[in-house]
C-alpha cells in the first residue's frame, strides 16, 4: 500500500519545484531545470508510481505565461484523466510576498488581495519555496491561470 500524498507544483520559473506533502507536512522535494513540458510527466510518472496521489496543487501565476499555461494544461489533463482534484493559489504564496519580475523594470506586486505591476528600479533577488506545512485554506478549485493580471508594457 503506498502512502497518500498531495503534490505542489511551482513551474513558474526556473528551477521547478515538485513538493510531495503527507497529511499538509512536506516529506519530499524535487527540483529540476528542465523545461516543465519535458520534466513534469517524468516526475509526476515517478511519483505516482511510489505515492497514492489525492490531490494537486500549483501556482497559477503570475510569471511565465508559457510555464503557467503548460503546468494547468498538465495538471488538468491529470486531474480529469485520474479524477484527482486540482487546486491553485497565486505565486505570492510560495515566495513570502515579494515582487514578480515580469518583464523590463516591471514587477508583479501583491497589494492587499489585488495584483498589479510595478516600475522597480532594483530587482529583488527572491526565489520560490515550497512551504514546509501546505495551508489548504490559501488554495482554491478555481485554478485556471491568472490571465486577468494588468497589462505590461
Amino acid at each position: 500500500m503506498h502512502k497518500e500524498v498531495d503534490l505542489v507544483f511551482i513551474t513558474l520559473s526556473s528551477p521547478i519545484l515538485v513538493g510531495v506533502y503527507e497529511d499538509n507536512i512536506l516529506i519530499e522535494s524535487i527540483s529540476s531545470s528542465e523545461k516543465s513540458s519535458d520534466v513534469l510527466p517524468k516526475i509526476f510518472d515517478e511519483l505516482s508510481r511510489k505515492y497514492e496521489i489525492k490531490k494537486l496543487f500549483y501556482a497559477n501565476g503570475p510569471g511565465s505565461f508559457m510555464a503557467i499555461k503548460i503546468a494547468y494544461i498538465f495538471l488538468k489533463s491529470i486531474s480529469i484523466l485520474k479524477n484527482i482534484p486540482l487546486f491553485a493559489t497565486n505565486a505570492f504564496y510560495f515566495n513570502k510576498n515579494q515582487p514578480i519580475k515580469a518583464i523590463g523594470k516591471l514587477f508583479f506586486v501583491k497589494v492587499s488581495s489585488e495584483i498589479k505591476t510595478q516600475k522597480l528600479e532594483i530587482a529583488p533577488e527572491v526565489g520560490f519555496m515550497l512551504p514546509d506545512v501546505l495551508e489548504y485554506s490559501e488554495f482554491s478549485t478555481a485554478a485556471a491561470p491568472l490571465y486577468g493580471i494588468g497589462a505590461v508594457g
